[in-house]
């Protein structure tokens, strides 16, 4: 966020007269009053928005004491078979990043990062394991993170930045808390072994009782907020349509269709509309593209795939933010992993976002974003 410093003008300074005594000792003659200056118009100074806002979102907070409480994100599968998924709706911010699970080309599908704060569904899920992202992305806003777990390096790693983010309460660490449960009408049995990857739910409530850190919510507003009036879309290229590919060329691609109607953009899978449980469709207000270079450990995980590395630390980068049917590029930049995203349009400015739900899509650095106007 670039703030705005208030500014105080200064007017009225009045001079007073003297009487001069001249050289025949006899007081000089008084010169006539005369009327002060009119006073100059004050500039008007720039209005300033100071209105408290829910920082994961931007929308506009009544109580200010609502907001102090932990954002919870949840690990959520998101390839065919894991769909249909719960509770995306609620979230202030959804991220798109690497699965870690490559198909036959070598090419892994997507895993998404819901964040919850303004709202706190009932229930959330399928729920699945910590990406080595999660730890840069969440850091900033001092949020839990629901999960069923994490390969060795990468607990390590969340263990290592515990000042920063809440990643220890797993599905097996909170059992007998509520945080968790199962959908038993998804659990698989397969071969006589009964698999649970695709129906554990967690609770976001429940799993922010089970902590004592960061009870006053975040400590700043993640992405640079406004109102929607102000919102540096309001002068930028038109845009109906967005391709957003995940594997090689412009395969695999996330779409997005503008929706001048609602407002929103209506979220496609690469094998048709993206719909929740119970068939409503996603559709976020904002859609932010952070291109970074992607690459894997060289450490197999033993686990049936190698952790995915998006590396959005100490480095920047392009992105593509679009709203209300509009877009704007610029150059994304990161400091250290408790450090937020800063956004610089292409003319230096900074980027002004609207508020509402924010789906961020890390695609790699080479991905060729498709816009059709």
């Amino acid at each position: 966020m670039h703030e705005v410093s208030r500014r105080s003008a200064l007017v009225g300074l009045l001079g007073t007269g003297v009487a001069m005594v001249g050289c025949t000792g006899q007081p000089a003659p008084s010169a006539p009053p005369t009327e002060a200056p009119p006073s100059p118009t004050p500039t008007p100074t720039p209005s300033i928005d100071d209105r408290p806002r829910w920082p994961l979102s931007g929308k506009l907070l009544k109580d200010p004491a609502d907001a102090r409480h932990a954002p919870v994100a949840v690990k959520v599968p998101d390839n065919r078979n894991e769909h249909p998924q719960r509770g995306l709706d609620s979230a202030d911010i959804v991220f798109v990043e690497l699965d870690g699970y490559r198909d036959s080309a070598g090419y892994s599908g997507t895993r998404l990062v819901p964040v919850f704060h303004s709202k706190m569904p009932d229930a959330v899920g399928p729920v699945r394991s910590i990406r080595p992202v999660d730890i840069p992305l969440l850091s900033p806003m001092h949020a839990l993170i629901g999960n069923t777990g994490a390969t060795g390096w990468v607990l390590n790693y969340t263990k290592k930045y515990g000042s920063y983010l809440e990643g220890m309460l797993s599905y097996m660490n909170t059992k007998g808390t509520g945080s968790y449960s199962i959908d038993r009408s998804r659990v698989r049995v397969l071969g006589g072994v009964t698999y649970y990857d695709r129906a554990v739910l967690c609770h976001p409530k429940a799993l922010a009782k089970q902590t004592k850190k960061f009870r006053d919510g975040p400590q700043q507003v993640y992405f640079p907020f406004g109102d929607a009036d102000q919102a540096s879309t309001v002068n930028g290229e038109k845009a109906q349509k967005i391709g957003v590919p995940w594997k090689k060329g412009t395969s695999y691609s996330m779409g997005y269709t503008w929706n001048a109607s609602s407002g929103t953009w209506l979220r496609s899978m690469p094998w048709g509309p993206h719909v929740l449980t119970g068939g409503k469709r996603v559709a976020p207000v904002n859609v932010l593209v952070i291109r970074a270079k992607q690459h894997y450990d060289k450490i197999y995980t033993g686990g049936g795939h190698d952790e995915p590395i998006h590396d959005i630390i100490d480095t920047s980068g392009p992105f593509h933010y679009f709203h209300g049917g509009r877009y704007v590029t610029g150059t994304w930049a990161k400091g250290a992993v408790d450090e937020p995203f800063t956004f610089t349009l292409e003319d230096g400015s900074p980027l002004v976002m609207a508020p509402g739900q924010t789906y961020v899509e890390l695609p790699n650095s080479n991905a060729k974003i498709a816009i059709k106007s």
